[in-house]
């Protein structure tokens, strides 16, 4: 996306329970391939103990869940894989939006997402900032 500039179109937050979380990706590994993409699992296995790969995958799945609710669209009206968490560690995370997510994106205006994650104890928060032009008139 490009730099954050225009007004603010939408926001979204969203809390998880690292713990549940878990538990429905130890039910259902297959889960995984379908909320994250082989970027996000790449960078999100190396080097980190179950924990806090643990915790990083609760991140970055509130974080899919906010942005959503910032392009102002529900759960499952974008493939979770169209939206990219990159970065994290030792810089702030960025969003990349692909396919049906870009496209509502762009239908709304929207040409940055701000994001903000964090997790503490057993909860992983995020908070989603869509800035931009809606395009109408004030």
């Amino acid at each position: 996306m490009s730099s954050p500039s225009g007004s603010v179109l939408g926001i979204g937050i969203d809390l998880i329970s690292i713990e549940r979380m878990g538990a429905a990706i130890a039910r259902r590994p297959s889960m995984a391939q379908r909320l994250f993409t082989e970027n996000e699992h790449t960078l999100l296995t190396k080097g980190k103990s179950d924990g806090a790969r643990l915790q990083s995958l609760a991140a970055r799945f509130a974080a899919k869940e906010a942005v959503m609710k910032a392009l102002g669209v529900g759960l499952w009206q974008v493939d979770f894989v169209d939206i990219e968490i990159i970065g994290g560690r030792g810089g702030a995370p960025t969003v990349a939006l692909h396919g049906r997510a870009a496209h509502v994106a762009a239908e709304r205006g929207i040409t940055h997402v701000l994001l903000s994650l964090s997790h503490d104890g057993d909860s992983a928060i995020a908070m989603a900032v869509a800035t931009g032009s809606s395009g109408v008139p004030s």
